[in-house]
């Protein structure tokens, strides 16, 4: 007689073995139409699924995270069966859950097209209003290779073949298709909620360029139709503001075949760059880092020593030189700690922070590059504190500290917090990794951040904190981190006298802000869709002439802006005010200064922002002191009353 214990703490006997969707159906017939798998002691399972012995039980369905999750893996499945139903030849491979949706990898003899894409979707509409049954059934791994050959799925046959003997292989049925799957997955096909295919994409069988090309479609799904319509409004405006598309119209950068990977910044990406440059570099100066350069090209056996050679070698880029092997730089770290090794430290030295622009590069796959968000050749905004276990608390609040203030000024408000903990492989003590937790804990709590923690999740070597951003569109990029690391100073034989003299090694905290530059800019291009605030706008102002009458008098004005630091051309162009404002605001510059006859009579501009917002005539000298204003107060939103006299914020707001 099983006793059944509910989230809500209530208990229910039943008679005997009893399923999860006979459980909902007992609770409630709201709860039994909404079930789509249960949660039984921590474990999902089916609604199928049998429950004999007394169990802690949830109801699972699509307003939870791993409801969501189960539909969208349940979709991957409803793709692939309309693909095998469209095109019997083609061969099913992975299909998993990603973020907002799922993808499937199929092998075909052509490329899937658009009207190919429809009639799947509307093949997968077909299949939900079957509202076939989705069972599960276990095969030995025998078996399940045999079925998958007859099949003619050679892909799903290796996959198989590869499981260790004796793990239960569980297939799902729904229909005639079958697909190799843990599970759990929705009651049946008509419970796939509100899908979409969004696209195609090639992918390498197993994430390998040395393995066949396979095509990868995309799909999204949600609970209802309606948050359906949301999302793919919110993936309209995301590819308006893709950085791809803007850096080329802005003119900020561009990649081609000959440099998979690497970026080729133009003038006014470049000048981006380094105004980024130029502030973090301003910004450790003040908090006590001291700025270091190390070597692109270093001998393998330092990265062997590292431990790098081992875990991260397939992700290296090496070469041989005068029979030496050596590798171009894929991070920091190691270097770091040779400039640390250069004369004995005191414990009076330490907290020592050395930081660096810290040129990498790394052989990340063909597929996975994805403009500058996912690049081969980048730049990280690097530092590595060196400090002993009791300076850890403090540096790693001043760090978040720190972070904060670096995001506001780019504009970014909300910040979620994640602590990863201890895993079952690592080195140091216990009770040093609970100094090293505790410490982490305590510098979010003391500054009353919340987080997640995310158990058995740190690095071998030690915890860490981790820093996403939500941009303007609520997605989530993970960028800062703070790391606590026991392991490489002693790998690499980094010591320091301590006060009762003997030589200890000290704690290596790993933290970076911005992550890389090149990620970075990339999301501050989506986010702002190219319209930087003033302080990184490329040119923050352009002045522009009526007619040929102006010319002497815009050159004139624009020199006496850039003598006060700020960034000013002059557009001497015969053509129509008209045209020249909107060609300057669809280049997003931040202000358009029109002169005319009388402008230049009374020494004044008219001032326009990118907006479209007249800000009326202004002297040379206040708008000059408008600008400063507004370029020292960054990305920030300002405040009432801190308004630029003359109008309204134009530099944050106006995307």
């Amino acid at each position: 007689m099983p006793e059944i214990t509910l989230p809500d703490g209530s208990r229910r006997h039943y008679p005997g073995p009893i399923t999860v969707q006979e459980v909902a159906e007992d609770i409630g017939p709201g709860l039994a139409r909404a079930a789509l798998a249960g949660r039984v002691n921590g474990k999902l399972v089916d609604t199928a699924h049998r429950i004999e012995d007394d169990a802690e039980v949830a109801i699972i369905t699509a307003r939870d995270p791993e409801g969501l999750e189960i539909l969208r893996h349940s979709c991957a499945h409803l793709l692939a069966q309309a693909v095998k139903e469209l095109f019997p030849e083609a061969q099913v491979t992975i299909g998993p859950v990603i973020e907002d949706g799922f993808y499937y990898d199929f092998a075909f003899e052509r490329p899937f097209t658009p009207e190919d894409l429809a009639a799947i979707e509307a093949k997968m509409e077909e299949i939900a209003r079957r509202d076939l049954p989705v069972r599960r059934e276990v095969m030995s791994r025998e078996e399940a290779v045999a079925f998958f050959r007859v099949a003619g799925e050679h892909y799903k046959a290796e996959i198989i073949a590869g499981i260790p003997e004796g793990e239960e292989i569980s297939l799902y049925r729904q229909g005639d298709f079958v697909d190799l799957c843990r599970g759990p997955h929705v009651p049946s096909t008509g419970r796939t909620g509100a899908f979409k295919l969004t696209k195609v994409a090639g992918a390498y069988w197993r994430g390998d360029a040395r393995n066949e090309m396979l095509q990868r479609i995309y799909g999204t799904a949600w609970a209802s139709k309606k948050e359906l319509e949301a999302h793919l409004a919110r993936l309209e405006e995301a590819e308006r503001r893709d950085h791809r598309r803007l850096g080329k119209r802005l003119d900020l950068f561009h990649f081609q075949e000959e440099a998979p990977g690497m970026v080729f910044w133009h003038p006014r990406g470049w000048l981006v760059y380094k105004l980024i440059e130029d502030y973090m570099r301003a910004q450790w100066r003040a908090r006590g880092y001291q700025e270091i350069r190390t070597p692109q090209l270093v001998d393998l056996s330092l990265w062997r020593r590292s431990g790098h050679a081992e875990k991260f070698g397939e992700d290296m880029f090496t070469l041989q030189v005068d029979e030496r092997e050596f590798a171009i730089k894929p991070m920091n770290c190691p270097c770091h700690v040779q400039v640390f090794n250069q004369g004995l430290k005191s414990y009076r030295d330490l907290p020592l922070r050395l930081a660096e622009f810290g040129s990498c590069h790394r052989n990340e796959p063909s597929g996975s590059l994805h403009g500058l968000l996912r690049v081969r050749g980048f730049t990280q905004d690097d530092a590595h504190i060196f400090c002993t276990e009791e300076q850890i608390q403090g540096e790693v609040s001043a760090f978040i500290d720190f972070l904060h203030e670096v995001y506001r000024d780019f504009g970014f408000d909300e910040v979620l917090y994640r602590l990863s903990t201890r895993p079952e492989k690592r080195v140091g003590s216990d009770e040093i990794w609970d100094k090293a937790e505790r410490a982490l804990a305590e510098a979010l709590e003391r500054a009353g951040l919340p987080y997640e923690l995310a158990p058995g999740e740190g690095a071998f070597y030690g915890p860490k904190i981790e820093f996403s951003l939500r941009d303007c569109l609520g997605r989530v990029w993970q960028l800062g981190t703070i790391q606590v690391d026991f392991s490489m100073p002693e790998r690499l034989g980094a010591q320091y006298v301590a006060e009762d003299g003997s030589r200890r090694t000290p704690v290596m905290l790993h933290r970076a802000i911005l992550g890389s530059f090149e990620r970075f800019i990339g999301i501050l291009i989506e986010h702002y869709e190219g319209a930087f605030p003033v302080w990184l706008a490329p040119e923050q102002a352009v002045v522009a002439t009526i007619t040929d009458r102006q010319a002497d008098y815009a050159q004139e004005v624009a020199r006496a802006l850039e003598a006060r630091g700020l960034r000013v051309f002059a557009d001497l162009r015969n053509e129509k005010i008209g045209f020249k404002i909107r060609e300057h605001t669809l280049a997003r510059i931040p202000y358009i200064l029109v002169v005319g006859d009388r402008e230049k009579a009374t020494r004044t501009v008219a001032v326009r922002t990118r907006s479209g917002e007249d800000l009326g005539v202004m002297s040379i000298e206040q708008f000059a002191d408008r600008l400063r204003r507004e370029e020292e107060r960054r990305g920030r939103l300002f405040v009432a009353g801190d308004a630029p006299e003359g109008g309204s914020e134009s530099g944050r707001n106006d995307h």
